[in-house]
């Protein structure tokens, strides 16, 4: 395959990015997106150009460090990773254009990486549970009921990657913030910090500058792991309800 390349490049943080044309030929249609973006920097590496910066890590779907929107879609014209999207999915001769994820929270660190720290933020406000320490306990001594082991599993599988926000018109971070959430939440081992995980967590998200939700769906459409829409709605009643118990100024999802 042939193709030309139209690719965000940005000297840092700072500087005014554009975008830059490049033509790339051999491309195997097995080949990964990211393999693809390989090839190319191997070029501009032989010719003694900057190579294009982008992040990735696992190439398995699991980590979630890939973020390219291509041809206007986060993660491309599949339900799936940038890293497990493949060349089939385009034809010889095709334009594609590759830029890094559109939010005011993820700022431009350079070319296609962007600062995601904020969703690190989000969790550390909440995303956790307390446990003693010393020795595991017993494998069976919390039973889980099983609808509630899938309703958490459902949202544990949240990698972070971004996607919906760079989706969202608005910029917003709520299915990622209510994945985590209703993740711990439903759990019995969540439950000592069920009211004040999502208080902190929505108040953090909000600090964050992310825009505020209007159920929009284009974040569970982007999701490359099918978290649903409702997950936002599920989050919204467990916020109420905490709101109620918990004594203190409220801070409404937005």
């Amino acid at each position: 395959m042939k193709l030309t390349l139209r690719v965000w490049r940005q000297k840092n943080a700072d500087a005014e990015g554009a975008m830059s044309t490049y033509q790339v030929d051999g491309i195997s249609s097995d080949m990964s997106f990211l393999e693809m973006l390989d090839t190319l920097n191997e070029e501009l590496i032989l010719r003694g150009e900057d190579p294009v910066a982008f992040d990735h890590d696992c190439r398995e779907g699991i980590c979630g460090a890939c973020s390219l929107v291509i041809n206007g879609d986060a993660h491309g014209p599949e339900r799936t990773t940038t890293c497990q999207l493949h060349m089939r999915s385009f034809r010889d001769g095709d334009t594609i254009d590759v830029e890094p994820w559109r939010a005011s929270a993820f700022p431009v660190v350079k070319d296609l990486v962007v600062d995601r720290s904020a969703f690190e933020r989000v969790i550390q406000a909440g995303g956790y549970v307390t446990a003693p320490t010393g020795a595991a306990p017993e494998a069976h001594a919390t039973p889980v009921p099983k609808p509630d082991a899938d309703f958490a599993f459902e949202h544990a599988e949240c990698i972070g990657c971004g996607a919906c926000v760079a989706a969202c018109p608005n910029g917003a971070a709520m299915l990622f913030t209510s994945a985590k959430i209703n993740h711990l939440n439903v759990l019995p081992q969540g439950a000592p910090e069920r009211e004040t995980r999502v208080l902190d967590m929505v108040a953090a998200m909000d600090d964050e500058g992310f825009g505020g939700c209007t159920l929009a769906g284009e974040c569970a459409t982007a999701c490359p792991k099918g978290i649903p829409l409702m997950s936002i709605t599920s989050m919204n009643k467990e916020w109420l309800r905490a709101t109620r118990k918990v004594k203190r100024s409220p801070h409404p999802p937005r």
